[in-house]
């Protein structure tokens, strides 16, 4: 394993130069340092601000370089930054520069210029990286998770697709596929949400935190149905009544969509099922959603009592995850379930007319070549959902995967382009096109996960919550509530605590968080 220091002398990009590296060397023992130490590594990294440059030194066991980027600083003396097409800079009042970039000039705010400071740091350290690995990532430097949003945002701005191309080719040193895949699906995603009422409307996420297993990749707050079988109702309680208090304050929005996820909602009995979803008709209404999911999720918890009973209510799309469709994986990873359970699930829901189905699959499970992807996208096919979410797997800090990982050491845990380019083909082959994207941390190949879709299929809530365009309200245990305002310049979160039982006990509290939360922002 590869041991590496990064001496942060200046530190106000220090995660975002942490990351980048992190996406060069993965599997790299990475230290932040604020100071020198007499440890020994294998690759050294010294970053500082000096005079008007960002330095970043490097040193290795053969050795050693240096590379620098401009800092721009506004009137009051921010720093700002500027890229290889800005051809002058002008200072003006109240921390602003203008930029002219070509014939067009632009005056940057202090956030602005914060953000092209950073970005020229990275660019910088990218092709340092480069010269160091050999290689090139698929996403250039951009080390957050949202490509889509950037594409977006330079449409939004009255770009033109091409200089949207160029802008993430040259500026972010994005390839070309990845650029490609990321104005496609920014349009499509403009399209979807052409008719949503940014200012006035809001979704609504409800966490049911429960599930048969915990997969052996799951960070999320999960909790085995086995062990906590006998609090569900007690947790029903207290989530019923975040869902009735919330209701009230959101009364003067309109609500759009619904998502109800987990764990796994459909852990939950046909009644539960039922009480919960008269709650939220009761509390919120469903007239003029233009979306309700519930990812049914799991097949082992499905059942058709609980679909019909689900069918009794306005739901317009559901999900049904096989994650992967080899056993031997399925008990590896710990879902106890097996492949012909899924298929079982999901020509059950196609039995009692559910018309909009998405599939979940993860690629880059321990033990999973290409050729085990091709069988899991050829039985999918088989089945033909009306929509496909192709996840790059991801192993945060929270799954066991990490946390026991001596003892999954001798797995191989394979994504290539190659997988990648497979999955786009098989779902182009089902008529499916991408619709929406985002990236994770410790992604396996450094790739995405996107979601395909049919015309008219797409999952709207996953389009507002990767691009962040109006308020999600998110109840239950784990709940996250983003409140965007401001016409969207500006978000704020409100916490739920994770643990079930702190959650029961301190729903009141919960509650009087968004109160002020919302009653603040909104």
């Amino acid at each position: 394993m590869c041991k590496i220091g990064i001496l942060l002398l200046d530190r106000d990009f220090e995660h975002d130069v942490y990351e980048l590296i992190k996406a060069f060397y993965p599997e790299g023992d990475i230290h932040s340092l604020y100071e020198k130490d007499e440890e020994e590594y294998d690759i050294f990294f010294t970053v500082k601000k000096e005079n008007d440059n960002f330095v970043i030194k490097y040193e290795t066991k053969d050795h050693k370089g240096i590379a620098s980027a401009e800092v721009i600083r506004g009137a009051d003396g921010d720093p700002g930054e500027n890229q290889e097409a800005i051809n002058q800079e002008n200072k003006t009042e109240a921390g602003a520069v203008n930029l002219v970039c070509g014939s067009q000039k632009k005056v940057l705010d202090a956030h602005e210029l914060r953000k092209a400071n950073k970005d020229n740091l990275k660019y910088a350290l990218y092709n340092v990286l480069v010269k160091l690995t050999g290689r090139n990532l698929p996403w250039g430097n951009l080390t957050g998770i949202r490509p889509a949003k950037l594409a977006m945002g330079m449409i939004e701005s009255g770009m033109k697709n091409t200089e949207v191309a160029q802008e993430m080719r040259d500026r972010y040193l994005v390839s070309a596929k990845k650029t490609a895949l990321a104005i496609t699906i920014a349009n499509r995603e403009r399209a979807i949400l052409q008719d949503i009422d940014y200012e006035h409307g809001y979704s609504l996420y409800v966490g049911i935190p429960f599930c048969p297993s915990i997969c052996l990749y799951c960070s999320f707050s999960s909790y085995p149905l086995k062990i906590w079988q006998k609090r569900v109702d007690e947790y029903l309680d207290a989530l019923c009544l975040e869902i009735r208090e919330t209701a009230k304050m959101m009364k003067n929005y309109k609500l759009d969509t619904i998502y109800i996820g987990g764990g796994t909602p459909t852990t939950l009995e046909p009644d539960q099922l039922r009480r919960l979803l008269n709650q939220l008709g009761e509390s919120f209404g469903f007239d003029g959603l233009v979306e309700f999911t519930i990812e049914a999720g799991r097949p082992d918890s499905i059942t058709r009592q609980k679909l019909e009973a689900i069918r009794e209510f306005p739901v317009t799309r559901i999900s049904v995850n096989p994650q992967t469709m080899n056993q031997e994986t399925l008990e590896i990873i710990g879902r106890r379930h097996t492949v012909a359970q899924t298929i079982e699930a999901f020509k059950l829901a196609r039995e009692l007319d559910y018309n909009n189905i998405n599939m979940d699959l993860i690629v880059g499970l321990p033990g999973e070549d290409i050729s085990k992807v091709k069988h899991t996208l050829e039985k999918v096919k088989e089945l033909s959902p009306d929509s496909l979410t192709v996840h790059s797997l991801a192993v945060k800090r929270a799954a066991r995967l990490n946390m026991f990982k001596d003892r999954y050491q001798e797995m191989t845990f394979e994504n290539n382009q190659e997988i990648m380019d497979l999955t786009q083909q098989t779902a182009y082959s089902m008529e499916m096109g991408p619709y929406y994207l985002y990236r994770q941390k410790n992604m396996k190949g450094n790739f995405e996960n996107v979601g395909y879709a049919k015309v008219d299929k797409a999952g709207i809530y996953n389009i507002l919550i990767m691009e962040e365009k109006q308020p999600i309200i998110a109840l239950g245990a784990g709940g996250s509530s983003k409140l965007v305002f401001d016409h969207g310049k500006r978000i704020e979160r409100v916490e739920n605590v994770k643990d079930v039982t702190s959650y029961i006990a301190r729903i009141d509290e919960m509650i009087e968080r968004k109160r002020t939360g919302i009653g603040t922002w909104l």
